[in-house]
């Protein structure tokens, strides 16, 4: 089932995240749980997931950004993508891509970026297959 986040599934988010950057499980602190509700009430941030048999195993995060160029219309930007180890090659990254380009498309986006880390060729082609393109534009990032 792909679906959004629900306040209920910080654990299992959490538990996927591991997964990504070797993350630690983050102790249930009252700054973390105030930034999850800020996220989860955030009507621009949309944190989208596959579910299989109860266990969250997929995700990526799509956050729409109002602007003031393009007649006004915003773009969205596609961040944290994951699938479980044991679930890849599965189509449920995929999934979650296309229901952020859903997300988009409804808000009107006139853009959907992404950004990875990778070099792996298997993982550029990937994005390129869910119909993302590495030749419009250059990224460059400054790290803080």
């Amino acid at each position: 089932m792909i679906r959004e986040i629900t306040k209920s599934d910080f654990d299992g988010l959490m538990k996927l995240y591991m997964q990504l950057h070797d993350n630690p499980m983050p102790e249930k602190t009252s700054d973390i749980m105030s930034l999850w509700d800020k996220i989860t009430n955030d009507e621009n941030h949309h944190i989208i997931v596959a579910e299989e048999n109860g266990e969250i195993v997929s995700s990526c995060v799509c956050v729409i950004i109002p602007n003031l160029t393009h007649n006004q219309q915003p773009y969205a930007f596609v961040e944290n993508v994951i699938t479980d180890k044991n679930y890849r090659k599965m189509g449920l990254a995929t999934k979650c891509l296309n229901y952020a380009k859903e997300i988009a498309v409804k808000e009107h986006c006139y853009k959907l970026m992404l950004l990875t880390g990778s070099k792996e060729e298997s993982t550029l082609n990937f994005y390129r297959q869910a119909g993302y393109n590495s030749e419009d534009k250059t990224a460059f990032i400054q790290w803080i």
